[in-house]
């Protein structure tokens, strides 16, 4: 039996080598899906043709490369992370006796938490564009879209990837060199919309 050689209960089956190729999503048959991937499409064009012209109206075409697209993805985490995780609802909200409230501060209850500044609205306006670039990674490869949205995570306080790459490596059950590949890849994804979409 060879390395690559299994056996089942209806006989021996063979399996292919792994490369160096990210696990692909295996795609749906029928209307459905197709329907699903001409309307992925469509959503991908618009938003490439307004990224592109973002990025020309702020004459940032010239400088597209994965560093760039990188650095922007980076900075989009760091000011996702920076958001209030929490805001006001429309929920009815029980109300707080302040004495209580204030005995408790008193005794040192309450640690405090040092938070990051809230970005200002251009900086989350530039986190929107960039955060939707990673949908410009093709659906099929899911792998890639998840290794570079983890990766773009990063603290506000330190500037230090939430993921390392072992990290990433033990969730996705790969290599940590096969994640900085994929992770490449996927930038390498963006970087080729973006620049190829007529402007």
């Amino acid at each position: 039996m060879n390395k690559f050689a299994v056996s089942g209960a209806a006989g021996t089956e063979r399996l292919a080598a792994v490369g160096p190729v990210p696990p692909q999503r295996q795609g749906g048959q029928g209307p459905r899906a197709a329907g699903l991937a001409e309307a992925e499409g469509a959503r991908r064009e618009g938003a490439v043709a307004a990224a592109r012209g973002r990025l020309q109206r702020d004459g940032l075409l010239g400088q597209l490369d994965a560093a760039f697209v990188v650095q922007r993805l980076e900075e989009a985490g760091a000011t996702l992370l920076a958001l209030p995780s929490h805001g006001y609802s429309t929920a009815m909200r029980t109300t707080k006796l302040d004495i209580v409230r204030v005995a408790m501060e008193a005794y040192g209850h309450d640690r405090a938490r040092l938070r990051p500044p809230m970005p200002d609205s251009p900086r989350i306006s530039r986190m929107d564009e960039a955060l939707g670039w990673i949908t410009l990674i093709p659906l099929d490869s899911y792998t890639l879209r998840r290794i570079v949205g983890a990766r773009a995570l990063v603290s506000p306080m330190t500037q230090r990837h939430l993921y390392s790459w072992r990290r990433l490596a033990e969730a996705m059950g790969a290599d940590h060199k096969a994640v900085q590949r994929w992770h490449a890849q996927g930038i390498a994804c963006v970087v080729r919309a973006l620049a190829n979409m007529p402007g």
